[in-house]
């Protein structure tokens, strides 16, 4: 079999890796426009605050280490698909060093082409000093950029701006946050937990502009300006991080997609067109919460739909269980890990949702040390089910947050988590887990407003 991979970060590269293991036999030519594949742009905030030194390790495979799985692995760097003809099984391609333009066949080809960083409709968001961050030249250019910069403003208030507002002030950047559009992390937790987010960053400094909107900026050699809808600011240098959109243009026609560009695909990664499967930033999620497609630009979304489509190219056989978006985020010495729904987003969806808060210690006073927990638990009132889940904490909640993950997407309800079975040691937690206590609280809520 002939097999194309049209884009290779981690998508793509997963699906590499699996074909070459299980079907060593298979050709595989992969296109990618970049020089290089692979990047972990999670770790550009680690690079930026001194964390991480060396920006190459962020690089966890080359074309070098996919060719070494076999001798039927070709990765062409540096080459532009320019078309695809899903009629013909055809490429159109472009070396992008000599320039020249020729042809490939496919049998079966991955779109893993992943997406753009959002460039947000503000006058003169492309004037020197403001940068995007996205890949590794975003990085090397934040980086570099920034070591002349006193006063860095930050625009977009999702993860990628939080991190990177906590990376320069950990190292003594003066940082103004600008979001102005939606609340703080919107897309991963309501408002109380968005204040308490706003509260850290304020107690290391940052000065917090979250009900201003962007409008314009401008920039002379030495500064950056940012018109905004109640004032004008002054920085030394703006970094844009608004979101992602689906780069999808190159399939645009040719296979299904949703109103939000992202390509659609069934439960085996496969679009309406049956030798084109599609995986990664490119493609809509299946939102377990909503039973609906989604676009959830997350890596761990991208491997596992790599995996599969390289899995699926051979027969379909192994469905993709969908997602519940779950992440986190490390701010300073705190953790926020959230998974499905907020309850914004359930009511906007239709649910009959509620939620309930909860504040306590997730082990016992008695203990040397002990840390307070703020958590919040989404349902829906008309089958008790489980929606989502929001937690932050100095502890580690991580794994609580896969806990619930796992909880959603198995359709169990807040009274099922109220009781289920989970460890006690004083170490980790107190007779009743916190997450126990939370679904309690669920359950007196719920039943006092039958």
């Amino acid at each position: 079999m002939k097999i194309a991979v049209v884009g290779c970060t981690h998508a793509g590269t997963a699906a590499v890796v699996q074909i070459a293991t299980e079907h060593p036999e298979a050709t595989v030519d992969v296109y990618e426009r970049r020089g290089d594949i692979s990047f972990l742009s999670c770790g550009i905030a680690l690079y930026l605050e001194g964390t991480v030194t060396d920006p190459q390790t962020l690089f966890y495979a080359s074309k070098e280490s996919l060719e070494a799985l076999g001798p039927n692995i070709h990765v062409h760097l540096r080459h532009d698909v320019l078309s695809v003809d899903a009629k013909h099984h055809s490429l159109a391609i472009q070396d992008m060093t000599n320039r020249q333009k020729y042809s490939a066949t496919y049998d079966k080809l991955i779109v893993s082409t992943g997406s753009y960083p959002v460039v947000p409709p503000i006058q003169g968001v492309s004037v020197p000093r403001v940068l995007m961050c996205k890949n590794y030249d975003d990085a090397l250019a934040i980086k570099a950029t920034a070591q002349n910069a006193r006063r860095i403003a930050v625009i977009g208030g999702g993860y990628i701006g939080v991190e990177i507002a906590e990376a320069y002030s950990r190292i003594g950047h003066e940082i103004l946050f600008i979001n102005g559009v939606h609340h703080l992390l919107s897309h991963y937790v309501d408002v109380p937990l968005a204040k308490e987010v706003e509260a850290e960053l304020g107690r290391h400094g940052v000065d917090a502009h979250l009900q201003e909107v962007a409008l314009k900026f401008d920039s002379d050699q030495d500064h950056v300006y940012i018109t905004t809808d109640k004032q004008e600011w002054q920085a030394d240098l703006a970094v844009v991080c608004v979101g992602f959109q689906p780069m999808t243009e190159l399939v645009d026609g040719q296979v299904n997609m949703n109103a939000d560009g992202s390509i659609h695909v069934n439960d085996y990664m496969q679009t309406s067109s049956p030798d084109i499967y599609a995986a990664g930033d490119t493609v809509a999620v299946h939102f377990n919460p909503t039973h609906r497609d989604a676009y959830a630009p997350l890596a761990t979304n991208a491997v596992r739909q790599g995996k599969l489509a390289a899995i699926n190219l051979f027969g379909n056989k192994v469905r993709y269980m969908g997602t519940q978006a779950t992440s986190a985020l490390r701010l300073y010495d705190k953790t926020l890990a959230c998974t499905g729904l907020t309850l914004a987003r359930a009511q906007k969806a239709g649910f009959d949702a509620a939620a309930v808060d909860l504040v306590d210690h997730y082990r016992p006073e008695f203990m040397p040390s002990t840390a307070r927990l703020s958590m919040r638990l989404v349902y829906d009132r008309s089958n008790r089910r489980i929606l989502g889940g929001q937690l932050f904490s100095q502890y580690d909640v991580a794994q609580s947050a896969n806990l619930l993950s796992v909880m959603i997407q198995n359709h169990n309800t807040i009274d099922e988590l109220a009781y289920v079975d989970m460890l006690f040691n004083p170490y980790y937690d107190r007779p009743w887990n916190y997450l126990n206590l939370l679904g309690q609280k669920a359950v007196e809520q719920a039943d006092a407003t039958k």
